[in-house]
């Protein structure tokens, strides 16, 4: 293996964020197209930078630490470090961000942390560094695993993972519309604002990070419809601007459901079911909102597969 050291890409692209935003918010004030409101990208810039400071204070290190130790069993004995392998590296460090995506609107363990990112009402480039505080301590580097276990080094799996979240920063916009052919295979603004929206139409869709493909091969691709606007934000949306209580609210959910639990099927349904699972079904998953627009509009377009459990959906009491 080549003795190679990758830069810190998202501390590289921090000053363009910044920069972008401002740029944003000025063509939003002149144009009267998407909108900021100044408590809310207050917020999300608190939670981009406590993220990043978790990062800095270790636990990026420990996520390194533990590729490291699977990279002892790899497969691939000598991986180049070349264009083609870290092409190769970003296109199977994307597939993995779908299903880690997936599963975290899926199952409330790891929904837990996702929702902070989801829990803006607004759409726009701000709402991109609305990142989570917990993700490193739900287990979530658990699904970038096989990458060291395949042979690509470490160094290289954290690179691309932070390739991919760069990209993902300019698609949290609602000025750029559609992009002709780029969205057959391409993650773009309009196929991300259908994941951030809680209209039933639009929900358990579009987890891709990079690329769009992973969704349309999987039935989880929809198309936003020109007649109905995206609605961001949760099913019960938050009324705080509280950094802390953001980042933390539903967890707290999740404890006093645990608390409240009385067998052992409570315990893993509250764990390990989707968000918004409750053991008499009074509260409603993604699925059950899913369900009832499908009953109410028979005629309505959908993907071919639209049963998984998704975003947004009702946080625990």
């Amino acid at each position: 293996m080549q003795d190679v050291s990758f830069p810190d890409v998202v501390a590289y692209a921090v000053p363009a964020f910044i920069l972008l935003i401002i740029l944003e918010m000025f063509v939003v004030r002149r144009s009267g197209r998407g909108r900021y409101e100044t408590k809310d990208t207050f917020s999300s810039l608190a939670m981009g930078l406590g993220n990043n400071l978790i990062a800095v204070i270790g636990a990026g290190a420990l996520v390194y630490l533990i590729y490291s130790w699977v990279y002892q069993f790899r497969l691939i004995e000598a991986m180049p470090i070349t264009w083609w392998a870290i092409l190769i590296c970003i296109v199977v460090d994307d597939f993995a961000y779908y299903w880690f995506h997936r599963i975290a609107h899926e199952r409330r363990w790891f929904w837990a942390s996702h929702v902070i990112h989801h829990s803006s009402q607004h759409y726009n480039l701000s709402t991109a560094l609305r990142q989570t505080w917990t993700g490193k301590l739900s287990f979530s580097a658990i699904f970038w695993l096989p990458l060291a276990l395949i042979g690509f080094p470490p160094l290289l799996v954290l690179f691309v993972g932070g390739v991919n979240l760069v990209y993902q920063f300019w698609i949290h916009t609602e000025l750029i519309k559609r992009m002709g052919p780029f969205e057959w295979v391409f993650n773009t603004p309009s196929h991300h604002r259908v994941h951030h929206a809680t209209n039933p139409r639009y929900l358990d869709a579009n987890y891709a990070g990079m690329l769009i493909i992973w969704d349309r091969m999987f039935g989880t691709f929809v198309a936003e419809e020109d007649t109905e606007a995206p609605r961001y934000g949760i099913i019960k949306n938050l009324t705080t601007f509280n950094p802390l209580m953001i980042g933390f609210h539903e967890w707290i959910g999740l404890a006093k459901d645990l608390r409240s639990a009385r067998s052992l099927r409570e315990v893993g349904g509250y764990l390990w079911g989707p968000p918004g699972w409750s053991p008499d079904g009074s509260r409603m998953t993604s699925a059950m909102i899913k369900a009832r627009w499908r009953r109410l509009n028979p005629t309505a377009s959908e993907p071919a597969d639209a049963s998984s459990p998704k975003p947004g959906v009702q946080p625990a009491e």
